[in-house]
């Protein structure tokens, strides 16, 4: 029972406190679930990551879900999920049933743009640790590079990258014993 009541307070805290949405969570994600409780590695939750990205929803949810299931099965998969769900779903109702009425205060939508900006520094933050984590090869730091210029510069969607180096990297690494 005391792991339920710490995956769901963990992932309520997470939830509350990080904002911009999945991306954004990866830093505390990785301090809360690696760095204090131990429920995963880094490389472990860099696959939730990866398997977050590749199915439906939204990355914490995901991650919370796994995380959940693997420490305490289907009951705690549910307890994370809801636990990190909750506080957005209270905030959003919160915010949906005022925001109109305050949208045109400039000092609002100015801190907004404020928020926006913050986000993007964080998914940054997060994105370089990633990088410098598993761009430790030519190859890696290659794979990172052109799956950057296809989704951003080419245009072509994040499913296909993912698929495609999903498929190289079972061809390539499948045969390899991990070093």
């Amino acid at each position: 029972m005391k792991l339920l009541w710490d995956l769901f307070v963990s992932f309520v805290l997470i939830g509350t406190m990080t904002f911009g949405g999945g991306y954004a969570m990866l830093p505390m994600l990785t301090r809360e679930i690696v760095d204090k409780h131990g429920w995963a590695t880094h490389e472990e939750l860099l696959n939730y990551f990866a398997i977050g990205q590749c199915t439906p929803g939204v990355i914490a949810v995901n991650t919370a879900t796994f995380i959940g299931y693997r420490r305490k099965g289907a009951l705690g998969a549910a307890v994370a999920t809801v636990g990190v769900a909750l506080p957005s779903l209270i905030i959003i109702v919160i915010i949906a049933s005022f925001l109109s009425n305050f949208m045109h205060i400039a000092w609002i939508a100015h801190a907004f743009a404020g928020v926006r900006i913050a986000v993007c520094a964080l998914i940054a933050s997060t994105v370089w640790g990633l990088y410098k984590r598993n761009a430790n090869t030519w190859l890696n730091a290659g794979i990172a590079l052109v799956s950057f210029v296809c989704v951003a510069l080419v245009g072509i969607s994040p499913i296909y990258v993912t698929v495609a180096f999903a498929v190289f990297g079972a061809l390539y690494y499948g045969g390899r014993k991990k070093a």
